[in-house]
């Protein structure tokens, strides 16, 4: 039987939001609790799953919780570690679902443990590994420490102590404050890539967080890291402190997959799917400044166009809820590289631009004609984003960036 218990973290505090009950994955049902339900100051988890009293259906209840699990190779290798097959995303999830992307937390209803939150440092010796053995290491970490991360990258959450440059794994109810990628496992000098990506959009006023690239040795690729500071953690004034180390807030978030019900099978859009018109569409509807949050998606389209990012699935943009779920904007940017650099990449961007996918064959008349239909866009407003993101970076920006990389 399963009966795991979700619950949600709102203003720093651990609220019981409802479970999911079942005898299978396939008849696991999510349900709000009737406590919540009846409180003032309760709002959903999701766009996909409005607040009711109704059971929402297996499918919907899977569509929402498998997306918060790591893919591919890495969740097959996770599966590994904890014994259980890698289709059973609810006993995958019990067992990792203590610290995920956002402030949903998970645990077995009938587990004992009280989750005591302990940071333990991590040496040097663990981080050089951390760098050099791949999915491995970081899949060790990830069961170890309780953490479930979405996508299909070898990486993982710690605590960064910004003050003596120490880093720490969460265990039990403390928080993570970065995600940490490896380098080598994936595709030759992607944390450069990813780095300088970042690096230029934010050169042209796209919102990111912030990141760095962490050498445990000699600077080879099978020496970094990539650790980006979590935009779903918030500092308050006066943190709780845990092993004497200030313990940041969690904010919720969701992707654009989870908030359409679009499954982690199907991020990329196929068929004509509209993926970027529903992405428009929600954000005029949910969103607690549509207009905003509408110009700084484009921006985030045409960006990865222009650097020829066709790894821009639904699940790489997110919605970021506020501290109480009352209010939710579009999330910062995050997961931006350049994939077209690479042989084996593909050429058909993640979704179409105007009905197209093939990069070489969408110009800008196919941005104004997709831009249009996404009012208050004007055509001013078209031709000034298009612009504004195709400009020729100056001298003085190149040489900063350059200087940032060690070059």
């Amino acid at each position: 039987m399963i009966d795991i218990s979700v619950s949600i973290e709102l203003c720093g505090s651990q609220i019981k939001v409802g479970s999911i009950v079942g005898e299978t994955n396939d008849t696991a049902c999510f349900s709000y609790s009737k406590d919540y339900l009846e409180s003032k100051e309760s709002h959903s988890i999701s766009i996909s799953l409005p607040l009711r009293e109704e059971p929402f259906s297996p499918e919907e209840t899977r569509g929402f919780f498998e997306a918060l699990l790591p893919e591919g190779y890495t969740r097959k290798t996770v599966a590994g570690w904890l014994r259980v097959d890698e289709g059973d995303y609810l006993g995958i999830l019990k067992e990792l679902g203590r610290e995920c992307i956002g402030a949903i937390r998970l645990k077995d209803s009938s587990a004992q443990d009280e989750d005591m939150p302990v940071y333990k440092k991590l040496t040097q010796e663990q981080l050089k590994e951390l760098a050099r053995e791949g999915i491995q290491s970081s899949t060790k970490l990830l069961t170890g420490s309780r953490i479930s991360l979405a996508g299909a990258s070898g990486k993982t959450g710690l605590f960064y102590d910004e003050s003596k440059g120490d880093w720490y794994i969460p265990l039990g109810d403390a928080p993570s404050t970065h995600i940490v990628k490896q380098s080598h496992i994936r595709l030759s000098s992607i944390v450069t890539n990813e780095k300088l990506s970042m690096m230029a959009a934010e050169l042209l006023g796209i919102h990111t967080p912030e990141s760095f690239i962490l050498d445990t040795g000699n600077g080879e690729e099978e020496d970094v890291l990539f650790a980006t500071k979590r935009f779903d953690r918030l500092f308050a004034d006066n943190p709780k402190v845990i092993d004497g180390l200030p313990v940041p807030y969690r904010l919720h978030q969701e992707d654009f997959g989870q908030a359409l019900k679009i499954k982690s099978e199907h991020k990329y859009e196929t068929g004509g799917g509209l993926y970027l018109k529903k992405m428009f569409d929600l954000l005029r509807a949910y969103s607690a400044n549509p207009v905003e949050d509408t110009l700084k998606l484009w921006d985030m389209v045409i960006f990865n166009y222009l650097i020829g990012n066709t790894d821009g699935h639904v699940k790489n943009f997110g919605l970021l809820y506020n501290e109480d779920l009352s209010q939710v904007r579009l999330a910062p940017a995050y997961d931006i590289i350049s994939t077209v650099i690479y042989e084996e990449s593909t050429r058909d961007m993640a979704f179409g631009i105007d009905g197209i996918y093939d990069i070489g064959n969408i110009t800008r008349k196919n941005f104004e004609k997709q831009l249009k239909e996404n009012p208050p866009i004007n055509e001013k407003m078209i031709r000034a984003m298009y612009a504004q993101m195709g400009r020729k970076p100056s001298e003085a920006q190149i040489r900063a960036i350059m200087k940032s990389m060690g070059q």
